[in-house]
């Protein structure tokens, strides 16, 4: 046996202190496969030790959420499918930071892989994935291989399984060169009454493993999650799972031919930790105990250990719970998938997780002292001070120029080279793709709609916490109310530095302070999520926190996806309108940064109640038919929002209404919560006094004309080509890619 020495404690990441409660906990001193039990489950990733008490904070119930928080996947009603019984959207958004920077190509493909299996677990079909990624400058020499890496992760999964890919998100910042994100999201539409869950029970009842073999892949990677980077990233790669998405495939059809029927009484994804956490994770919800043995298990390599066993995190496996003496029936199910099948194990009334191996026990492990007596954390925290107000405002002297200067710059560039390595037309059911506010995927056999969006401002987020919280949840509902869909629920994935930093703390609790009452405000409640921290990077040459990225997968519903509105020009002349209150918000702007140099100011504010006036209405108008294109402003300010709406349709625009404030805050400031339309000449009567009834502000901007984007005003006329602003626009990716730009 092993003799526990405090160097294997600390290589298990628990610290003195909790190996004391290991001890405490045991009544005796742990061997190796005990430890490493209570390492993964006492982990970061798991355990969320530092932030379950901020977490608690954030409002997670509406009358339409059928479950929040604490199961594999949030659930919403959205009504009557095709046969008229009531539909659950299930969704989820998850991270794979850490594998995606040690092996870019199989950790974004495992963590689509593990997104997925969140979701059909639960028992829905997977309908569309979503991704939000963040990486570091792109002249960073290792940038390009991690952009293609995870690029091609992504897509070689999601196209093989059959799941649309139907858009995302994409940052760039000095920040994550040493630590990139890769948040991955999944949307599943399943019947309200054939909704699955993770809790065990009935004393004896089989545990059943399906799916792949376990090897020695991803041992250790729920702990390595939990860690920042050093020196030593690449020799981690081993920690880093392998994924096989045609298996994936066989497993989803397998699951859910297997819950067509009556057999199961609960059922639980292995991702993190592995047959760990989820064997713990259903025992200790269903508050009973958990007999596994180790022999039994599929195993694709030779002499494994219950410790590699139990921590393996090999892809493609389920754990599940079944009713007695339906064994038999389901084995036959997954055999004809060509799927693995066994019976390892049962449910007892111990409250224990006993293991045994060659006929003896080797781990036996109060089970409540794993999940839920996890140790918690109140870690000190700091606000991040204010940044004082922005002086010596830059002008524009050219509005035009600097549109085509800033429309081709790293955060604002079209993302066509990446998600056209995406199938995202698979299912026939895409109808809005990527490249617009919000993709939709329509309900199949219905009229219905899911919009689906991802979003978060890390910038905003640095600056100031609590607004850049906020604005990353108002932004998200702001997509969807831009294809006209209700915003009803988000998934998020809180990406953070060290949290044992008081000022990384400090950021992650103002974030949250901030989500949650923009949440609060705007009925968008928070039913699933994911916590990641420690995405620090210690490595020789230089090493960096990431910015606060609280990234929000945001969900909303159209009756008819026939009328969802989208961001391009629909005809020529054209009324073209700005809706919402403008302020020329410079601070932290990327007009700012990108042609100034200048990260400086704070943030835009986010007024919620005059968000929710606005955005209301904005739908209002999307479903009667007024409103013929919509796009809300965000990066760039906008200019850019005019440009992209006039790139999405080839149709130009005449800007020649007075401006409120100077040519650069007028048109490159990021004010919060605005809308630009278009809107039909025979409506514009009606929706000018629906908007004054609704106490809502409207401005004249100008009408649509062929061909260029032309700025009529005081200051100066300035014209840019729409070939020029495709060129700049479609180029910078390719570029990249191909090693035009200089390291």
């Amino acid at each position: 046996m092993t003799q526990i020495t405090p160097e294997i404690v600390a290589e298990h990441g628990l610290s003195p202190e909790e190996y004391d409660r290991v001890l405490h906990a045991m009544g005796r001193e742990p061997n190796l496969t005990e430890l490493g039990i209570f390492s993964v489950m006492w982990s970061e990733h798991c355990s969320y030790k530092s932030s379950r008490i901020h977490l608690k904070k954030l409002p997670t119930e509406a009358p339409w959420v059928i479950c929040g928080p604490g199961e594999n996947a949030g659930v919403i009603d959205i009504g009557p499918g095709p046969n008229g019984k009531p539909q659950a959207a299930i969704f989820k958004m998850e991270s794979h930071n850490h594998p995606s920077y040690i092996e870019p190509y199989q950790g974004a493909a495992t963590g689509v892989g593990g997104i997925l299996r969140d979701v059909f677990t639960m028992g829905a079909r997977p309908v569309a994935n979503m991704n939000a990624l963040r990486f570091g400058r792109p002249d960073h020499p290792k940038m390009r291989h991690l952009i293609s890496g995870v690029v091609h992760g992504i897509g070689g999964y999601g196209n093989c399984v059959g799941v649309p890919t139907v858009g995302g998100e994409v940052n760039f910042h000095p920040a994550y060169d040493g630590n990139i994100l890769v948040n991955a999201m999944t949307v599943g539409i399943a019947d309200q009454d054939k909704i699955f869950y993770s809790a065990a029970s009935g004393i004896g009842n089989s545990i059943v493993y399906v799916g792949s073999k376990t090897g020695r892949d991803g041992i250790h990677g729920a702990t390595m999650a939990s860690a920042d980077f050093g020196d030593d990233a690449d020799a981690k790669r081993p920690t880093v799972q392998v994924g096989d998405p045609f298996t994936e495939k066989l497993l989803i059809e397998a699951c859910l031919e297997l819950m067509a029927t009556d057999m199961i009484v609960a059922i639980q994804d292995m991702g993190a930790a592995g047959l760990t956490s989820s064997s713990v994770e259903m025992a200790s919800k269903g508050g009973v105990g958990i007999e596994l043995v180790m022999d039994d298990v599929p195993q694709r390599e030779t002499r494994m250990t219950p410790y590699e066993m139990m921590l393996s995190e090999s892809q493609e496996r389920m754990l599940m719970v079944l009713k007695p003496g339906r064994e038999a029936e389901a084995e036959a199910i997954f055999r004809k998938w060509e799927l693995d099948f066994a019976v390892i194990g049962r449910v007892t009334d111990t409250g224990r997780m006993v293991l045994k191996w060659k006929g003896e026990t080797v781990a036996d492990i109060p089970l409540a002292p794993l999940a839920d007596e996890a140790p918690l954390y109140d870690r000190p925290h700091v606000p991040t001070p204010p940044r004082d107000a922005l002086t010596d405002v830059p002008e524009s002297d050219d509005v035009a120029r600097d549109l085509l200067a800033l429309i081709g710059t790293p955060d604002i560039a079209s993302r066509r080279w990446i998600w056209e390595q995406y199938d995202h037309m698979v299912g026939a059911d895409t109808v809005q793709r990527p490249g617009g506010d919000a993709a939709v995927v329509r309900v199949h056999g219905t009229q219905k709609g899911l919009a689906i969006t991802t979003d978060c401002t890390p910038r905003y987020c640095f600056a100031d916490p609590v607004e850049g919280g906020k604005q990353a949840v108002a932004e998200a509902w702001r997509n969807l109310t831009a294809v006209g869909a209700t915003p009803l629920a988000i998934t998020n994935c809180l990406n953070f530095a060290n949290p044992q930093r008081p000022e990384i703390m400090g950021q992650i609790v103002g974030c949250l302070e901030g989500m949650a009452d923009a949440c609060r405000a705007l009925d968008f409640p928070i039913v699933s999520g994911n916590v990641s921290l420690y995405n620090e990077s210690k490595a020789t040459g230089g090493g960096s926190a990431i910015l606060p990225t609280p990234a929000i997968g945001g969900v909303g519903l159209l009756a008819d996806w026939s009328k969802s509105a989208t961001i391009g020009f629909k005809g020529f002349g054209d009324v073209i309108l700005v809706i919402g209150e403008r302020a020329g918000h410079l601070g932290q702007s990327l007009y700012l940064r990108e042609l100034h140099g200048r990260e400086e100011g704070p943030p835009p504010e986010v007024d919620l109640k005059a968000e929710r006036r606005t955005g209301d209405f904005v739908r209002s108008q999307i479903a009667c038919g007024a409103i013929t294109a919509c796009h809300d402003v965000s990066d760039g300010g906008l200019a850019v929002t005019v440009a992209e709406m006039a790139l999405a349709s080839n149709i130009g625009a005449l800007i020649d209404s007075v401006q409120p404030f100077g040519m650069a805050e007028s048109f490159f400031g990021e004010d919060q919560g605005v809308y630009v339309v278009t809107v039909c000449d025979t409506c514009l009567a009606d929706f000018m006094a629906s908007a004054h009834r609704a106490d809502v502000a409207v401005d004249g901007l100008g009408r649509t004309i062929r061909d260029k984007i032309v700025f009529e005003m005081d200051a100066g006329d300035w014209t840019v080509a729409l070939d020029d602003l495709r060129t700049a626009h479609e180029g910078f990716l390719p570029r990249l890619m191909q090693g035009e730009v200089a390291a």
